[in-house]
């Protein structure tokens, strides 16, 4: 087999990061397509199990926990920022000294995700020029996809946008093969996989990037429960669902995995880190996600304020928050294992109520988390975010950097203390 092929995923570099369960899943398929017609490597920055990780790492008992940090100098577009910048993952010349201990790769394929994480992704590429100057780099995922001009400005051979992966088939010479299940066995300790029952979302929220990243709305049953049986034999124990509408359909999807996953007794810890939307979450889907590991429920609730809601897309209202609590602490879940996510810094911050709706949610008996605004090009609120930043330029997309510009400091700190405060209520 002469085809070598590295994978790569990049360090992170923000002001804040932690592992919910973060996994290079789009390029973890792409390898897959690859098996056998090529040879693979994995080199996953954010690999927290990685041998050369540090030794006394926390991570709690879902599997969670903060990477490897130094402070980076900051980008000068992010210099008013009153916050520290960081690079998080494994040092940067582990990769120099992997790639010239092996022999050449043809090509290196660059996980990208957060737009504004591109420094990550530039230092990739600088390290595999350096070691391994003849290898193509490829760069595809969700960067790639939404600031494609941007991301060929760094320096790749091929950038690809969205899920066309013909020109990467014609650089590599190879046709990839579809029904080829993620490359879980490119690490060597594995504990937390992750899978995607479904891809796309039939809403349309004013500030979301789901719809130019994956149009249209799917599901597949049979091919997630090959996917979790292979993660299974890889030795994975808790799963993460990356989708953005898993109860979407969940007569014909949610419903039908769950209750073979219950049959075949894995016995697997399941998680919702991407917003579960609460409307869908009837007593009958409550008490079969229970069933059949679910431990931790995110639920996107964003505002209570219906002016907002309806304005945003109407994705949920507050009285279906009220329910999905009540139905899934009905069914055996731990209310403090659900968590409410509310968006801070959004350009109608005013309608939006910020502070009441967190006190709306812990009325509930539930977790909040602020999820600070990050303006997305092409998304109706992220381009009227143009008043107020270049958009043109990825960094500004920054959650932090953003809700700090737009609130200010202090009232974006005043916001998170409060968070605080009540979820510490809680305890």
């Amino acid at each position: 087999m002469g085809l070598r092929i590295l994978l790569v995923n990049p360090p992170i570099c923000d002001f804040t990061a932690y592992d919910y369960w973060l996994k290079p899943y789009g390029l973890l398929r792409v390898a897959g397509q690859l098996r056998g017609q090529a040879e693979l490597q994995l080199f996953d920055f954010l690999d927290r199990l990685h041998p050369a990780m540090p030794p006394g790492l926390k991570t709690d008992e879902w599997g969670r926990g903060a990477f490897p940090a130094e402070v980076l100098p900051k980008p000068a577009a992010l210099a008013p920022i009153r916050r520290h910048y960081h690079r998080f993952g494994l040092p940067r010349q582990l990769l120099g000294e992997y790639l010239r201990t092996q022999p050449p790769f043809d090509a290196v394929l660059v996980q990208t995700t957060m737009t504004y994480w591109y420094p990550g992704v530039q230092e990739v590429i600088e390290e595999v020029r350096a070691a391994s100057p003849r290898s193509a780099v490829v760069l595809g995922g969700v960067y790639a996809t939404l600031c494609p001009a941007h991301a060929r400005s760094l320096g790749a051979n091929l950038v690809v946008e969205g899920r066309e992966l013909e020109p990467l088939w014609q650089l590599l010479g190879v046709r990839g093969e579809t029904a080829g299940l993620p490359y879980w066995e490119g690490y060597e300790r594995l504990e937390t996989g992750v899978v995607k029952l479904t891809e796309g979302c039939p809403f349309r929220c004013t500030y979301c990037s789901v719809p130019q990243l994956y149009p249209g709305f799917s599901g597949d049953v049979e091919r997630t429960l090959a996917e979790i049986e292979l993660l299974v034999r890889c030795g994975a124990r808790r799963l993460a669902f990356y989708d953005d509408a898993l109860l979407f359909q969940e007569e014909e999807l949610l419903l039908p995995l769950l209750a073979e996953l219950i049959r075949r007794g894995y016995g697997l810890e399941l998680h919702t880190p991407n917003a579960l939307n609460a409307r869908f979450i009837t007593p009958a889907v409550a008490e079969l996600m229970v069933r059949a590991g679910f431990r931790s429920f995110y639920l996107g609730f964003e505002s209570s304020a219906y002016t907002w809601q309806k304005k945003t897309g109407g994705k949920v209202y507050s009285a279906d928050l009220v329910a999905a609590v009540a139905a899934l602490e009905k069914a055996g879940a731990d209310r403090r294992a659900i968590t409410a996510y509310l968006i801070a810094g959004h350009p109608r911050g005013e309608q939006q109520e910020v502070e009441a709706s967190m006190h709306f949610a812990h009325a509930l008996g539930i977790r909040l988390m602020l999820s600070e605004f990050s303006p997305i090009p092409n998304t109706p609120d992220g381009e009227a975010c143009r008043e107020w930043v270049d958009l043109d330029e990825p960094l500004w997309h920054n959650k932090t950097a953003f809700a700090e510009h737009f609130l200010g400091s202090d009232e974006l700190n005043r916001l998170k203390a409060r968070c605080r405060h009540l979820n510490r209520a809680l305890n």
